[in-house]
């Protein structure tokens, strides 16, 4: 476009006054379409985004601060029930300690019962064979006493006191010969 005629050459980097005036015309239009309608949307866009990642980094704070609350409660809860544990073993133990004494204390009572029962058996056993001894001792001493007199010796009081005196001889003679011992 030429408007005055001119002999000097135009610069090609500078344009023309009305060029200049309708560029800045349409940026300013467009400027105005972009503050009012565009940069709201954007800018809301963008605030929404901020507050979500803003609200993001805060629960996962919030996450991760309870993830530590809750990983203390764990490590105080398995603490104490290694606590509980090792006190539930040395319960165990102390109970077993004292059922094996309890144990033991019976048998050895029992092991005495026994011996007890074995020894009063036994002194009944000799009792009895002492007894029984004496009866047949009596008996055949009346009989060798009578087949050397020649006459019975039947007579059961006689016969009873005879045998006492003999045997309480034997019975004296053998105290005598353990004393001596």
């Amino acid at each position: 476009m030429m408007y005055l005629a001119s002999d000097e050459p135009q610069n090609p980097l500078l344009p023309e006054w009305p060029e200049i005036v309708i560029g800045l015309f349409c940026i300013g239009v467009i400027y105005f379409i972009f503050r009012t309608r565009l940069l709201p949307t954007i800018n809301k866009a963008l605030e929404e985004r901020r507050e979500a990642i803003e609200g993001g980094m805060e629960k996962a704070e919030a996450a991760e601060a309870e993830a530590k609350q809750t990983l203390e409660e764990y490590r105080a809860r398995l603490e104490e029930a290694r606590h509980e544990a090792a006190r539930l073993r040395e319960e165990a133990r102390e109970q077993g300690a004292a059922l094996i004494a309890q144990m033991r204390e019976e048998g050895q009572r029992q092991r005495e019962e026994i011996i007890a029962a074995g020894h009063a058996q036994i002194e009944a056993d000799r009792r009895q064979a002492a007894q029984s001894l004496r009866q047949d001792i009596g008996r055949l001493a009346t009989e060798l006493a009578g087949r050397l007199v020649g006459e019975s010796l039947e007579d059961h009081a006689r016969q009873s006191r005879v045998i006492d005196r003999f045997l309480d001889e034997l019975d004296e003679r053998a105290r005598a010969a353990e004393v001596a011992k």
